[in-house]
């Protein structure tokens, strides 16, 4: 499923370039992907697409909400903390903590990450899932966040 949603990414960098689920199923066919893996992506993606019309949704019908506070925290479930892994939990809060990662975003990353397959989930098929979320916003992550989501660690030499 992730090779696919990798393919979307690269072919339909604007989320809103990207042909409705039906016709990208026929184009995802035709570039030779599994049906099976066109299925589940298809899904993956139809989910995302909501989760994301919602928060957009609900930041046009709550602007006078205050901003979620500093202090505040997200407590984990059970069935979050087994499916994202301590690795993936820790990829989540430190781009939290760097500011990338707004609330409303993480929400929808946390959301498609329990949609995904794998127990956990790799970190590296996280960061596709992030890739996702800004892309179904129709935003860019900037060089470093860009650079973290799609630079392999395993190369890198800690300073």
């Amino acid at each position: 499923m992730f090779e696919v949603l990798v393919f979307v990414y690269e072919h339909y960098w604007r989320g809103e370039a990207c042909p409705e689920l039906q016709q990208l199923g026929r184009r995802l066919s035709a570039h030779g992907f599994e049906p099976d893996e066109i299925r589940d992506a298809l899904a993956w993606l139809d989910g995302l697409n909501l989760a994301a019309q919602s928060t957009r949704a609900g930041r046009l019908s709550c602007d006078d909400a205050p901003p979620q506070s500093q202090d505040s925290l997200r407590v984990y479930s059970v069935a979050e903390q087994d499916h994202l892994g301590a690795q993936g939990l820790g990829f989540v809060s430190f781009l939290e903590s760097a500011g990338v990662l707004p609330a409303a975003m993480r929400e929808i990353v946390i959301d498609r990450a329990m949609a995904a397959p794998g127990k956990p989930v790799s970190v590296d098929d996280l960061k596709i899932i992030v890739l996702m979320v800004y892309w179904s916003f129709g935003q860019e992550p900037d060089a470093l966040v860009l650079d973290e989501l799609c630079d392999p660690a395993e190369g890198r030499l800690p300073h």
